[in-house]
């Protein structure tokens, strides 16, 4: 019986004690986000380190588990560079950074986002490529990613996003064919719009993807 009483205690506390662990790796993946950038407006002002979790912070929205589910950061005038820990907020469905000044790459750990629905980092600084590793988000509905300083090929690893209903990259660097197969194949020549080094759509069985031209 007291075997039964202990285990039964520890079922009931088990799962908060997990619930905390998350939610402070949440919390300080959060907090390395303020360190790296210049907030001139203050808006990450309430994001504390000290407290148990980041539920409480503006701009930041959680479940009834305090797993962070949305980051909330549009037109708050920040810059700087995007971290990787970002990548460890594991239920955050909406990460919304458009119209900053963030500069820098797409950090490859945002692939990591599983339960990301939209990923909107338009209107910013952003260089490199497009990370394939955004394939991943296999729950991804919005992927916009347009007004940036974007080079490289689109990956065409994202076609296998079956559930994706928006791209857009349109006004970047970006070069090479786009992809035409797969969830690519809803979406017109307005997605890709204004990527100067792009020579237009993969043609299947016409040009190769990879047509040799080079591209970065």
């Amino acid at each position: 019986m007291v075997i039964h009483a202990i285990i039964f205690l520890f079922l009931l506390t088990f799962p908060p004690f997990l619930f905390t662990v998350a939610a402070n790796l949440e919390g300080d993946a959060l907090f390395a986000l303020r360190r790296a950038v210049i907030d001139p407006g203050n808006v990450l002002q309430s994001w504390d380190p000290t407290l148990v979790d980041p539920c409480t912070w503006f701009h930041v929205t959680c479940d009834h588990h305090n797993r962070v589910t949305r980051l909330d950061l549009g037109n708050a005038k920040l810059s700087g560079k995007l971290v990787p820990e970002l990548g460890k907020l594991e239920r955050l469905q909406y990460l919304e950074l458009y119209t900053n000044n963030f500069v820098g790459e797409i950090p490859k750990e945002l692939g990591g986002l599983k339960s990301l629905m939209s990923l909107d980092l338009f209107h910013n600084n952003l260089t490199g490529p497009i990370p394939s590793s955004l394939s991943k988000l296999s729950n991804l509905k919005f992927l916009r990613l347009n007004n940036n300083n974007l080079t490289g090929r689109i990956p065409r690893e994202l076609t296998k996003l079956g559930n994706l209903k928006i791209l857009n990259v349109s006004n970047n660097n970006l070069c090479g064919t786009f992809p035409t197969s797969g969830s690519f194949s809803k979406f017109t020549e307005q997605s890709f719009v204004n990527n100067p080094r792009i020579e237009g759509p993969e043609l299947l069985g016409f040009v190769r993807y990879d047509s040799g031209r080079e591209c970065n």
